[in-house]
C-alpha cells in the first residue's frame, strides 16, 4: 500500500536577551506556559533553558506544513517579545558559552545529563527534524537504507552554524560536530529488514544502554512510536521558507525511493564509511564544497549535485503538491546557506552581535 507521506516538522529556537544578544533562559518568564495555552502541544522545552521547540501537526501536504510552521514562528516571535526576549533560528549561537546555560528541570533531561555528563551539558545546539509518514515498517527500513545517500546534500543546504563560543570554526555546520559527541548518532548502517532493527533496539534496552528507541539519535531513523521516518540531520535554517523547502525535498526523496522500490529498482546502497566522507565535506564546506559521486568515483561541485538531485525527484514533486517549495531550492543555492550569510555579515562588520541581529531579522523574514 502506498505510504501517506504526511509531514511533521520540528524546529528548535534560541531565546535571546535583546540587550546583550546572548542566550537567556525562557524559564524565568511565562513564555512556555503561555505557549502551551496558545499552541497546545505544539510547543515544549528542550534540554537547555534557552532552547524552545515547536512541532507542527500531522500535515498532509507541504503547503499545509508551511501554514503551520509559519503560524508557529509568528506566535513564538510574539511570545518572546511579550516576555522581553528575541527569537532566533540558528543551529549554534555565535558567542554563547554552554557553561553558563542551565538545564531545563525535567526528570528526562536529568537522566540524559546523568548518563552523558559534560557531553550533554555542552550540547547547546538547535536542529530541524522532519517526519515523513511511512506506515509500512518494512518499507520504512528500505527507504531509510537508500535515503542515507542523500543526507549530506540535505545537510549542505541546511548549514547554519559557523560559529561556536565566539570563534569562527571553519565549519558550515559546527552543530553536526558537537552532536557527534553523543552516542548513537551520525549516519546509520543498513538493516536487512525491520526485525533486524527491532532486535538491535531490544538488545540495547535489555542491556540498559537505553530505555527506549528515542535515544537512538541517528541522522535518520524509523521513529519508535510514530509510523514515520525522521530525518534529524539538519541545522535549523534561519528562514521559514528554507525549512519548508528542505522538508519538501525530504518528502519528495522518500516518495521517489518508495516508487523505485515498488518497481524493484532499488537505489544503490553505499557503505557507511563512504557516506561519512561526504557528510564531513558537507558540514565542513556546505554549498561551497565538492562531494564524491561514488558511481563515477569523481569529485563534483555540491551545487551541481543538488541540481542533479532535484532532477532525480522531479517526477514526484507535482503529485505531492510540492512544486512551489522545491522551486525555492535553486534560490537557496544562489543566495548561499545560512552559514554563508552569517559569515558574510561577520566579515563585513567584525561584530558577532551584528550577526545575532541579522539572524533575528532573518527568523522573521517572509512571515
Amino acid at each position: 500500500m502506498r505510504p501517506s507521506f504526511t509531514l511533521g516538522i520540528e524546529e528548535e529556537y534560541q531565546t535571546i536577551d535583546p540587550e546583550t544578544r546572548d542566550l537567556r533562559s525562557h524559564i524565568s518568564t511565562d513564555m512556555l506556559a503561555q505557549g502551551a495555552i496558545r499552541l497546545e502541544e505544539r510547543v515544549k522545552a528542550e534540554l537547555h533553558q534557552s532552547v524552545i521547540e515547536v512541532g507542527t501537526r500531522i500535515c498532509h501536504t507541504v503547503e499545509e506544513a508551511r501554514e503551520d510552521i509559519y503560524d508557529l514562528r509568528r506566535n513564538l516571535i510574539r511570545l518572546a517579545e511579550e516576555n522581553g526576549l528575541v527569537l532566533v533560528a540558528g543551529a549554534t549561537h555565535p558567542f554563547a558559552d554552554w557553561r553558563n546555560q542551565e538545564i531545563y528541570p525535567d526528570p528526562r533531561y536529568d537522566k540524559v545529563v546523568e548518563d552523558l555528563q559534560l557531553v550533554a551539558r555542552s550540547n547547546l545546539i538547535f536542529g530541524l527534524h522532519v517526519h515523513v509518514g511511512i506506515e509500512d515498517r518494512e518499507a520504512a527500513i528500505r527507504i531509510m537504507n537508500s535515503f542515507r545517500y542523500f543526507l549530506p546534500h540535505i545537510i549542505a543546504l541546511s548549514t547554519n552554524s559557523p560559529f561556536w563560543m565566539g570563534m569562527e570554526t571553519g565549519y558550515k555546520s559546527y552543530r553536526a560536530k558537537v552532536f557527534e559527541h553523543f552516542p548513537r548518532t551520525n549516519i546509520p548502517d543498513t538493516f536487512a529488514d525491520y526485525s533486524e532493527f527491532e532486535s538491535y533496539v531490544n538488545l540495547l534496552v535489555k542491556t540498559n544502554c537505553i530505555d527506549n528507541g528515542k535515544k537512538i539519535w541517528w541522522d535518520i531513523r524509523p521513529h519508535p512510536f510514530f509510523n514515520t521516518i525522521e530525518v534529524r540531520a539538519c541545522d535549523i535554517p534561519m528562514r521559514a521558507e528554507e525549512t519548508v523547502a528542505i522538508a519538501a525535498l525530504i518528502q519528495c526523496t522518500a516518495a521517489k525511493l518508495w516508487q523505485l522500490h515498488e518497481r524493484n529498482l532499488d537505489f544503490r546502497n553505499y557503505s557507511r564509511p563512504l557516506l561519512l566522507e561526504n557528510k564531513f565535506r558537507a558540514v565542513r564546506y556546505g554549498l561551497e564544497g565538492k562531494l564524491i559521486d561514488f558511481g563515477k568515483q569523481v569529485e563534483v561541485s555540491e551545487c551541481d549535485l543538488i541540481h542533479e538531485y532535484l532532477a532525480f525527484v522531479d517526477d514526484v514533486v507535482d503529485e505531492l503538491g510540492a512544486r512551489e517549495a522545491i522551486d525555492h531550492i535553486p534560490h537557496m543555492i544562489r543566495e548561499g546557506s545560512g552559514a554563508d550569510r552569517q559569515l558574510k555579515v561577520y566579515r563585513e562588520t567584525g561584530d558577532l552581535k551584528n550577526v545575532v541581529d541579522y539572524m533575528a531579522s532573518e527568523t522573521r523574514a517572509g512571515l
